[in-house]
């Protein structure tokens, strides 16, 4: 009689994950995505803008739905992209680790990427559950502008951390920042091509960052940008 054969399992979707506070997203955030997604095979990227950012408590912090629907629009031409609200739907503070749990759950069959800057992993041992965080994904830390990737105070910490459980990735230097985006836009100053257009318009239509006037006094331009009913398409729960 014949006797069946196993059939091949069918590979595992690679999903990468980028949280990030996102205030405002820029072009910077985006090149790491699109070159980790090159560098491992990634199927996806899925940008997660975070909901109450405990980094952050030291500092105003734009509102979570304006976050997110900035990342819909700086997301929405790459159909390797796309932005959940795990974090920002959470009514208590954001942790790596509830993110990669919620995610875990939503796509059990994926292998995940959690993407980060590398000068965070100097600091990845006083994460909330850390040692759960490698059960959970793979890290990946890309390069920020004039950051050494073989700097000598990154070496003991991942030292400690399981083997191959983290990768480092050169990133063509775009000397971006969304402390500096935010500057600019108070100091009414242009952030064309920082960050993608129809954020630069978001941010104008709702005076993001800034006064309700220039400098000069006249009223703050409102541009015609797509509405939240056109650009949440692409979004997932």
């Amino acid at each position: 009689m014949h006797q069946p054969t196993d059939r091949p399992s069918a590979p595992r979707r690679r999903l990468g994950v980028m949280g990030g506070t996102f205030d405002p997203i820029h072009h910077g955030h985006l090149v790491a995505a699109s070159e980790v997604a090159a560098s491992f095979d990634l199927d996806e990227v899925i940008f997660v803008p975070t909901g109450q950012p405990w980094q952050k408590t030291g500092r105003d912090v734009s509102p979570a739905e304006d976050r997110y629907l900035m990342t819909v629009i700086a997301t929405a031409s790459n159909p390797r992209f796309s932005v959940s609200r795990v974090d920002i739907d959470r009514r208590k503070p954001t942790y790596t680790v509830d993110t990669l749990r919620d995610l875990s759950k939503q796509y059990p069959d994926a292998e995940l990427y959690f993407i980060t800057g590398a000068d965070a992993l100097g600091s990845i041992l006083s994460w909330q559950d850390w040692q759960t965080l490698f059960d959970l994904a793979r890290f990946v830390g890309v390069s920020r502008p004039g950051y050494d990737l073989h700097a000598e105070h990154l070496a003991p910490h991942l030292d400690e951390l399981p083997a191959e459980a983290v990768s480092l990735v050169e990133i063509p230097a775009l000397a971006i920042s969304s402390t500096d985006c935010r500057r600019r836009a108070r100091e009414n100053r242009p952030v064309w091509y920082l960050v993608p257009d129809g954020v630069v318009q978001y941010i104008s239509k709702r005076r993001l960052y800034r006064t309700n006037t220039h400098l000069d006094g006249d009223p703050v331009p409102v541009f015609d940008g797509n509405t939240p009913g056109t650009i949440e398409r692409k979004s997932t729960q």
